[in-house]
This record gives structure tokens, sequence and C-alpha cells, in this order.
């Protein structure tokens, strides 16, 4: 996990001193496990920071798990244990807490912070309030998920997290820090799983000002999971029989949509010519993320997205081109008519002048 700290300032003789908390899970969504995530942080003792790791773990000590995957009837239990690594020179009592836990719109985990009451998960998990590490040591820390019995079918995430606390002074103010770190508690409640993905999607093309290269469609679509457990979703599209990933990405990524979760992808399809109005099909996979981390496909969402295409540079120059027609056309009426004239009056003077002599004589 990736640790981050939030602090605010309380001034006063009470020393008022509102934490913010976070915890991030790297390794979770990207797949790479085995290895517990570590944070380091300053107190206000002006020591060597403490530095420490918090992952799965099994009675005797650390398993190889990046997170925890149950699955469990409403109103059973299960036990399991995770392990708190103090990887500095001096011992150290973390605290310990659980949170209701959510995915940012990065995509990455993420719990609760502690001013903040968790509703769901979070609720479930019962351990011990602290933990004393010896420097250099590990402690196995046992812990307990009780589902209660009117908990409804599907997933359900939390997160476990071990922090420490320091104080100092900024500006004249007393300043609180908590830094947290942890990681994923993941529950399926059996009963029946209801996989749904919704779309909302708009198109745009961008031309290309030169009128003989083709433009680009982009796609904004919101993706949203409206179904009780965990979506994988790959994030491209097909657009006109072309795969197109999401803007600014080479390939396809997929990405995970818990319950309740909305995400924005930006697609972007190239070497597009302008045709006026075009019916993009858009292709998104699905598939249910499984309890044991496997992807059980689903049948892909499609929808076809109307674009208006609009060939500007090509009618710029058409209009031109037009306009350089239309003044040589009725330039060239305009001098023939300027001959014309010229000819029959030409013709008119001449017809006068020999009436002229004729008459003279």
């Amino acid at each position: 996990m990736e640790p981050d700290t939030r602090a605010r300032a309380g001034v006063g003789l009470n020393r008022r001193i509102v934490i913010g908390i976070l915890v991030v899970a790297g390794t979770i969504l990207s797949g790479i496990g085995g290895v517990p995530a570590a944070s380091a942080t300053n107190d206000d003792t002006g020591s060597t920071p403490i530095t420490w790791a918090v992952g799965p773990s099994g009675a005797s000590g650390p398993d190889g798990r990046s997170w925890v995957e149950l699955e469990l009837d409403p109103g059973a239990t299960a036990r399991d244990h995770f392990a708190v690594r103090n990887l500095g020179d001096r011992d150290v009592t973390f605290s310990l807490t659980a949170a209701d836990g959510y995915l940012t719109p990065t995509g990455r985990f993420n719990m609760l912070p502690s001013d903040k009451e968790s509703m769901d998960a979070g609720t479930w998990i019962s351990m011990e309030k602290t933990v004393n590490v010896a420097a250099g040591g590990t402690t196995v820390v046992p812990f307990t998920v009780k589902v209660p019995g009117n908990a409804t079918p599907g997933d359900h995430a939390a997160g476990i997290a071990a922090s420490t606390f320091s104080e100092g002074a900024q500006d004249g103010a007393r300043l609180g820090v908590e830094s947290r770190i942890g990681f994923r508690v993941m529950t399926r409640v059996t009963g029946e799983v209801q996989p749904r993905l919704e779309a909302q999607a708009e198109g745009n093309y961008e031309t290309s000002w030169n009128p003989f290269e083709p433009g680009s469609v982009e796609l904004s679509v919101v993706l949203e999971n409206t179904g009780n457990v965990r979506l994988s979703v790959d994030g491209s599209t097909t657009l006109n029989g072309s795969r197109a990933p999401a803007a600014g990405t080479e390939e396809a990524r997929p990405m995970e949509l818990m319950p309740g979760d909305r995400r924005t992808l930006h697609l972007q399809s190239r070497q597009v010519w302008p045709l006026g109005i075009m019916t993009v099909p858009l292709t998104v996979s699905q598939g249910v993320v499984a309890p044991d981390g496997s992807i059980n496909g689903l049948e892909p969402l499609l929808q076809d997205v109307a674009v208006w295409a609009i060939p500007v540079p090509q009618l710029v120059i058409i209009f031109a081109l037009f306009l350089v027609t239309s003044g040589s056309f009725w330039g060239r009426r305009r001098r023939d008519k300027q001959l014309a004239s010229l000819v029959a009056e030409a013709r008119e003077t001449g017809r006068r002048e020999a009436e002229h002599r004729q008459v003279v004589r």
C-alpha cells in the first residue's frame, strides 16, 4: 500500500486536533501479491522515522496474500489474521482500525477516514484496538468477520489498518497527523448474484484542420455498477471495427468496479474521416470477479453512439473552390457581355457612317 496522511490544525488551550486518515492499497489493484505495503513517518520526538508494513497472515506469519477474500452466509463468522511488521529500530504501539472500503476514481482501494462513520462491512470486523511491535519484529493479530443475519447478498468491502499518531507545531498551531496503512478485506455474502453494468456515452468528433488528413472520434463513457457484485470492465471499446483503448493509452486495461461505483472512460479512435452523422458501435467487455480472483465473463455491453462528424476543412475548401469557380464563370460572362456590347456598338457606328455617306452623295 501507499500511505497518505492528512492533517488539520486547531488553535487554543484545548489543543483541538482533527485527524485525517487515508489508506491506499497499491498492490491490490495491480494484482501483484505477496508483498505487504510499507509506510514511514516521523513523530514529534525528532528520532528516526517509524517504518512499518501490514498484510494478511496465517497464524504463524505472513502467507503471501495481498488482501483477504471471504465468502460467508448471512449470520456466519470467519476468523483470520494479519501481520504488523515494525521495520524501525525502536518499539512502536500501533492503533488498529477497520472501516468501510471503496475504490477511488483512479481505481485504487481506499477506506473511510476516521472522521467518517462506517455503515457496512467495516462494522463487521472485530480485533484488538492496539498492538505493540518490537523493533524489527512482526506481530500476528487475529481478527473476526461476523456477517449480520440481514446482510444483503453480494460484495462488501472493508479495510484494516495499523496507524501511528504524531503531533507538531506549525505557525503557532498544534498539528496532529495520523499515518495509516493497511489492506483490503472483501466479503461476499451468499445469495442471488446480480451483476449489472450501465453505460451512458457521448461522442465528439475532433477535426483535423488539414483537409487531407482524417480526424478522430472521442467518446466519454460513464460506467456504473448497479448490481451487487464486483465487475471487471475492459477499459476499451471497438470503434468502426478497430480496437480503441482509453485515451492516452496504447492498450486495453481492465478496471474493477465495486457495487455502486461510477467511473468515466475517455476513449479515442483515430484516422476517422468526417462523414456527417456517424453511428459508432460501443462494446464494453465485462465479467464478475469471483472470491478466488477469477473472472467469470458476461455478455459484453453493446451500444450505438451517434456522433456528428462535420467535414469543416473540406467544406471550406469546397466553398473556396465554388467561389473561385463562380467568380471565374461570372467574370467570363461579364467580359463576354462587354465584348458583345462593344461589337454591337461598333456595328451600329459602322451602319450609321454608311447611311451618312449615302445621304451625302
